[in-house]
């Protein structure tokens, strides 16, 4: 193999935390409502998880195994108790449907939150590379992956990392904006976010979390 070849072997991960079982709640009850929305939207499934990303990189695939240990390495110097975050909204972006908006539960992280982020982004830096193509990403047959996305996981450092940049979430779906304009402008309950494991998986479209790679539960 080349070394153009090996730089070119990247898999695009996000390093996540899955949330725990109020909060996954939560979640399908706000996707139930974007599909009535969007019928043809994706569902939260076994390759849909609803997740709270904290790191997405293009990792390269024969450092895999290293990214996995610097991951393992990094969440046992953490205090996982104190890592929580505020479910404060439903809020949505723009992501190249004409018509149509990426939902998302908007989230407000603790510090300690950010601190995990930093040390995860020191932890894995050694293993990954920009220029990341769709065959980096999980694919179901003829779907292409769009340039957002792939834009999204080479800017995610700087774009989101650290405070006043990070934007945590949790995405449920998509919806026509005029049904977003609705369901925004509706009173939100505000509730606590808790972290139940921390995972690696392989990205889809639209920073789905696709495949299961590694996963760590965090005790309650």
């Amino acid at each position: 193999m080349s070394d153009l070849t090996a730089v070119r072997d990247l898999t695009a991960v996000d390093v996540l935390v899955n949330p725990d079982g109020t909060t996954l709640r939560h979640a399908h009850t706000w996707n139930a409502r974007m599909r009535e929305s969007v019928p043809d939207g994706f569902a939260l499934d076994a390759s849909h998880q609803p997740h709270i990303t904290t790191l997405q990189r293009y990792v390269r695939t024969a450092d895999l195994d290293d990214t996995y240990d610097a991951v393992r390495r990094t969440l046992a110097a953490t205090d996982t108790g104190a890592l929580s975050y505020r479910a404060v909204a439903v809020k949505h972006a723009d992501w190249g449907v004409p018509g149509q908006g990426l939902a998302v539960i908007l989230l407000r992280p603790d510090p300690q939150v950010l601190d995990f982020q930093a040390a995860l982004l020191a932890a894995i830096s050694p293993f990954t590379e920009s220029g990341g193509t769709a065959a980096a990403f999980v694919t179901d047959p003829g779907e292409s992956i769009s340039r957002s996305t792939l834009d999204w996981v080479d800017g995610y450092v700087p774009a989101q990392i650290g405070p006043d940049r990070y934007t945590a979430h949790i995405t449920v779906g998509f919806a026509t904006l005029d049904d977003l304009g609705t369901i925004e402008a509706e009173p939100f309950d505000v509730f606590t976010v808790r972290p139940a494991a921390v995972a690696v998986y392989q990205l889809g479209n639209s920073g789905a979390a696709r495949k299961l790679l590694r996963t760590w539960p965090i005790p309650n």
